[in-house]
Formats: structure tokens, sequence, C-alpha cells
């Protein structure tokens, strides 16, 4: 098989990538030196510079990882020696030797095509059945070691909410903590106080929604591989179930579960096309420093590059690199995570949530469960993979969570 990079392409992947970060180093010592910020130029030609170096050093990764699968292929079938018995021609071992890299060629562009563009990069809706056709681009013989599958933004929205597992319907409720239900107060000796008592009214009640996913998997794909397909299958399903349950936390679904949809704790921007800085500060002290301490930012990758841009009224960057932190930014020193599902910029859109999301309230009545079905395709030969799973989702704390809301017009 042939190198996935020839030494020549390899060496000047090498020296691209160094001239990049020398480009970055040179950029960023030039401000120091004349002591004054980066201009809105400068950031976006070294996000670029960061986005170029990320992908060659992962090109070169993807590049390396085919060699060691060349080495190791050779290493468990070795090329026979000649063996001096046997008669045979020269032309026919070199016709032969010829056919096993075409071969091998032909896998390695479709594997290839595969990790760019088809079987596992599906939309969501779209369908997953994997059938033997399907076993060139998936699971090559030479190439069976290795997927590379499309990686999705995926924020801890779930992780962070207020976490539920109740079977039936649960109703949460909300304590009044009004100035009038309780009484603090001078009071005078031998005077009797006047007591009052707070009240508890049904805040939340959250039922259950029913989804499920359903792949079918070819059995003859399964056994004319070495790759663990269905396991890999179901690792995929498990994510695309996350980004659903995701989608559902921070978008919601009309009639189904809502998420963070019904926030009212909202942020209106003054313009429908653009987010100010004033905005974003509006948005962050929109919620109770009480709550600010575990309090972070979600929004689209598309509206944190437009907040790349924005200054503060002394002229500095709002969004600031910081490696200690996910996703490496800080926004008035705050996380902030990106999420695909997040909307873009555009009017009427909620672009960016804020605050300590345990304010959500999320109940699962029944578990996430994934199983392989193994009778019931047996007359398509085929094996079935499905998930089932009950959730629901609603706002329990208006005032630990607040939305940035883009204007209508």
């Amino acid at each position: 098989m042939s190198k996935f990079l020839t030494d020549a392409e390899r060496k000047a992947k090498e020296e691209k990538k160094n001239d990049l970060i020398t480009r970055a180093e040179s950029v960023v010592e030039s401000a120091k030196k004349e002591k004054r910020e980066l201009t809105p130029d400068e950031m976006q030609e070294l996000a670029e510079i960061r986005d170029d170096v990320r992908k060659i050093k992962e090109f070169l990764k993807l590049d390396d990882d085919f060699r060691e699968m060349q080495d190791a292929e050779k290493k468990a079938d070795p090329e026979p020696k000649e063996d001096v018995s046997v008669d045979v021609k020269a032309e026919d071992r070199d016709c032969k030797s010829a056919e096993k890299r075409a071969i091998e060629e032909q896998e390695r562009q479709a594997f290839e095509a595969f990790i760019r563009n088809t079987v596992m990069n599906r939309r969501d809706g779209d369908p997953v059945n994997l059938t033997i056709e399907d076993n060139g681009a998936v699971v090559p013989q030479t190439i069976a070691d290795k997927i590379i599958r499309k990686v999705y933004d995926i924020c801890p929205i779930l992780e962070k909410s207020s976490k539920y597992n109740v079977k039936g319907t649960l109703t949460i409720p909300y304590y009044d903590e009004s100035e009038s239900a309780i009484n603090v107060g001078y009071q005078d000796e031998f005077v009797q106080i006047t007591s009052s008592v707070g009240q508890f009214t049904s805040n939340v009640t959250l039922t259950g929604y029913l989804a499920g996913a359903l792949a079918k998997v070819s059995r003859s794909l399964i056994h004319n591989s070495k790759f663990n397909i269905v396991d890999h299958v179901v690792d995929i399903m498990a994510e695309h179930i996350a980004r659903f349950i995701e989608h559902e936390l921070l978008v919601g679904t009309e009639g189904k579960v809502t998420g963070l949809s019904t926030l009212t704790n909202a942020v209106t921007t003054e313009s429908a096309a653009a987010i100010t800085a004033d905005d974003v500060i509006k948005l962050h002290d929109s919620v109770k420093d009480r709550f600010q301490r575990d309090a972070f930012f979600i929004m689209s990758t598309q509206t944190r590059t437009a907040l790349r841009l924005l200054k503060d009224s002394m002229g500095r960057y709002m969004l600031q690199d910081d490696i200690s932190l996910p996703f490496g930014t800080s926004l008035l020193g705050k996380p902030v995570y990106v999420s695909d599902n997040m909307p873009e910029i555009g009017a009427g859109n909620n672009v960016i949530f804020y605050g300590d999301f345990k304010g959500l309230a999320t109940k699962f009545s029944e578990n996430i469960n994934i199983q392989i079905l193994r009778e019931r395709y047996a007359d398509e030969h085929a094996d079935g993979v499905i998930g089932w799973f009950e959730f629901d989702s609603k706002v329990e704390n208006e005032q630990m969570m607040a939305v940035l809301t883009m204007a209508q017009s």
C-alpha cells in the first residue's frame, strides 16, 4: 500500500505549520513591542492561524496512524518468501502484486471518502442503516482498525441541570420569599409579635416524553470485518441521543420538552443583527450575585466568533483566551461553552444563555437503554440497535439563569 503522505509532502506540511507558528509569534511580539492591544484584523489572523495549525497537526496524526497500521499489517501478514520448489513466473507475481496494490488503494480512497462525508456524518433524521454495500467505505479489510467520525460541540447542560430520576409526574414546589412572607422588624417588650407564614406554590410539573432511535446493521458487514461494528454503532447512537437531548434542553419542542425555551429572565438586544458589549454586560448582571459562582455562557460557534471582536468601554477585548477553562475562552471571567444546537445570530433568536443551570430541572422516567436486537431482523440477515428513554425538562428557578434574545427588527 502506498503511503498516505510521501516524505516530501509530509516535510512540506511540517514546514507550513512551522511558518504559521512563526507568523503568529511575530504578530504577538509586534503588539507587545508597540505596547498595544491586538487589532481586530490581527485577532482574526491569529484565529485563522490557530485553525490551520490544528488541521495540519490532525492531518499529520492521521498519517502517523496509517503508517502504524501499515507496519502492523506487514508484521501480521508478511510477504511469503519465494518457494524455489514452485515454478511461478515473475510476470504472474508482478500482476498479482499490482492487483493487490490497486485493491488496497481503492479501499484507502473509500475510507478517506467515508471520513470526509459519508455514513457516519449523516445529518439527524437521515437513515442510519448500515448495509453490506457500505463495507468498502466503513471497514475495508486493509484499514479496519480505525474509524474517524465528525465531532460535534456539546455543552454540559444536561450534566449541570438538576436531575430527577423518578417515575410518574413530578411537581416541584416553589417557596414564596417575598417581603410579606416573614415579618422582620423592631419590636417593643411585652408586645406580641405578629407571625407570618411563607407560602409553597406549585411551580414546575414534569411528566415524561418517550423518545427512541433505531439502526439496522448488516450481519454480513459484521462478520466480514475484524472491526466491532456493532459496538461502534452503539457508541454513535449514544452520541446522537446526547445531541438530541441537548437540543431539547436548549431549544425545546412545542408540545413536548420545553427546556430553556420558556425562560422569562431575558435581555433583548437593541439590534436584530449584532450583539454589543452592553448587551453582554446586561445579560451577566441579570443573574443575581448569589448564583454567579458556578455560572457560564452557552452560545454557538458563530456567536462566539462575533464576541471575539467586542471591546469594553476601555477598549479591551471582552472575550479572552484562558487555557485553564473549558473550550479555552472566558467572557467577563466566566467559561464559554459552544454548542452546535444553539441558534446563530438572527432576529428573534435566543443566542446566548448564561447562569447556573442547576435552575433547569430534568427528569428521566426511564434511563437511556440501548439494546441489540438479535432475532427481530433475523429474516433480513441484520441486527438491530435500539435505544429508548423517557424524559422531560423545564425551568425550575428563573433567578439562576438568563437568556440574550435578538431584537425582532
